[in-house]
């Protein structure tokens, strides 16, 4: 199996940090990661990790400007994309088939090969122009993933909460996962 993850400068950095590492600890899981110019300011910011301890979680870590990487083709074959977080800005350009840098260039092959794409967005409130914009990306095949937490499952920690929104992010992938708490029914 092979997984893009993509993460772009908005908050909740933490999401696709744990995305990796659940991924890694996954026997055959190829992870390819691109970190956008403005992930990397809120790696600084909102994380306790290095760049260089994100990156060695992943398989391939791709520059965000080499548009010529492998995951820039869709005859290199993966099995689907995670941005998370997704800013509205990187919303923006997937809405548009706007392949600037690698990030959106691998989201825009990823859409029309027809494999999954799942957007993080992490901004709120939202304005009529981002609803807009998830609703295009989601014409196009995108998953709007936002990491809403459930609370029937009574998160007691940040990384219960983390946790719930990647066992949901590995579902949309088709990966099973133990990560998350099930509901169950009403005890």
């Amino acid at each position: 199996m092979r997984i893009i993850i993509g993460m772009s400068g908005a908050s909740g950095i933490i999401y696709g940090v744990r995305l990796l590492e659940v991924l890694s600890a996954i026997e055959g899981c190829e992870t390819h990661l691109v970190i956008s110019k403005g992930a990397k300011l809120a790696i600084k910011q909102e994380s306790d990790r290095s760049l260089k301890a994100i990156e060695a979680l992943a398989a391939v870590v791709h520059n965000d400007q080499n548009l010529a990487a492998s995951i820039s083709s869709g005859s290199f074959k993966t099995d689907g994309m995670v941005i998370a977080p997704c800013s509205m800005k990187t919303l923006s350009a997937v809405a548009h088939s706007y392949g600037e840098n690698l990030l959106t260039r691998a989201a825009d092959v990823v859409l029309k090969e027809r494999r999954p794409l799942i957007l993080v967005p992490r901004e709120m409130p939202l304005h009529a122009g981002h609803c807009r914009l998830m609703y295009e990306a989601s014409l196009l095949g995108a998953i709007i993933a936002p990491p809403v937490p459930a609370f029937y499952n009574k998160p007691q920690t940040v990384a219960d909460i983390v946790d719930d929104t990647v066992g949901r992010l590995l579902d949309l992938l088709g990966i099973d996962n133990d990560v998350c708490k099930r509901w169950n029914g009403m005890s």
